[in-house]
């Protein structure tokens, strides 16, 4: 699907199909917005191909899991970002690329699938920014979507919450399960994150022809979208650690509580070890042992061992092993 939006200068609006480019031709004055959505290869390189688009630029765009970037060149500025198709508050996403081929008076836009930030845009809502220039449009959409990731991020924390209270009153296998679960899904969204971030930084860092720092609004826009994805990459950063965190303490409350079954264990095995030394040594077939002779012997020897395993207990007892 193709669409276009086109705004002149003085603000009047179109929307439509490709019929609007030649229009903006021959208008000299008006910037326009190129939406492909789900459009061949074949389709996409014709349409950038027609807007002098760089051929480099055109293979960044169509190659297969290409890591976000930003990239200036002669007649447009390339951005690669990771939008979002899905998202939900136990972190399952399902991520799209969004590539934007921003040049002086135009806006290219190709995406696989539906971007809920763009759809957002994608009327006259996004007419004003689209006046102002076009990479207002572009940092805009991107402002939106990690406006998305944010939402689902901030929902993940009262689910984190509620584990780690499950996990105190009753950790078990399964909710570990869940959590080594969320530390994936977390260590992927930080390296998504991560390279946004990075992109965002080469804005503010350096001048890019179609992106100008000299632009307040521009740079004002830049900024915006970069305090987002800096909170974006320390909230996954805060979040991993609190699932680190409450790995290591169910680790340790199982540790201790082996260690204690083991004491219990070991306490019990003390105080039966003597006992069974004696009962081993008058279990042998020996024919002359004095202590068989006597009438009382047997209870003798039930009454010492009877003592020595009250002794143990005692002294067991006094030391706290028992607790």
């Amino acid at each position: 699907m193709i669409r276009t939006l086109m705004v002149d200068d003085t603000g009047r609006w179109q929307q439509g199909g490709e019929e609007l480019i030649a229009a903006w031709r021959a208008s000299g004055e008006a910037h326009i917005w190129i939406d492909m959505q789900g459009e061949s290869q074949d389709c996409e390189r014709e349409m950038l191909e027609a807007f002098d688009c760089h051929p480099l630029a055109i293979n960044d765009a169509h190659r297969d899991r290409h890591p976000p970037k930003i990239e200036e060149f002669e007649h447009h500025t390339l951005i690669i970002y990771r939008g979002i198709a899905a998202f939900d508050a136990e972190l399952n996403y399902r991520p799209q690329p969004l590539c934007f081929f921003i040049g002086e008076r135009f806006l290219i836009s190709l995406h696989p699938s539906e971007a809920r930030s763009i759809e957002r845009l994608f009327d006259e809502h996004g007419t004003p920014l689209l006046q102002a220039s076009p990479q207002q449009v572009a940092l805009k959409v991107m402002y939106i979507s990690a406006g998305y990731y944010l939402d689902s991020l901030l929902e993940f924390e009262g689910v984190l919450s509620d584990l780690e209270d499950e996990l105190l009153e009753a950790g078990n296998d399964q909710l570990m399960r869940r959590i080594t679960a969320y530390r994936s899904r977390l260590v992927k969204m930080r390296r998504i994150f991560n390279y946004h971030k990075g992109i965002t930084q080469e804005l503010i860092a350096y001048d890019y022809r179609h992106l100008p720092r000299d632009d307040s609004d521009t740079l004002h826009a830049i900024n915006d979208v970069y305090e987002r994805f800096e909170r974006l990459h320390s909230l996954t950063q805060m979040y991993y650690d609190i699932c680190g965190d409450l790995v290591n303490g169910y680790i340790s409350i199982s540790s201790h509580q082996l260690n204690i079954t083991m004491r219990v264990l070991t306490v019990i095995s003390a105080i039966f070890i003597p006992l069974t030394f004696i009962a081993g040594v008058y279990g042998m077939n020996f024919e002359h042992m004095p202590e068989l002779g006597w009438r009382y012997a047997y209870f003798v020897v039930l009454g010492v061992m009877l003592g020595i395993g009250v002794t143990l207990v005692w002294f067991f007892q006094r030391r706290g092993w028992f607790r």
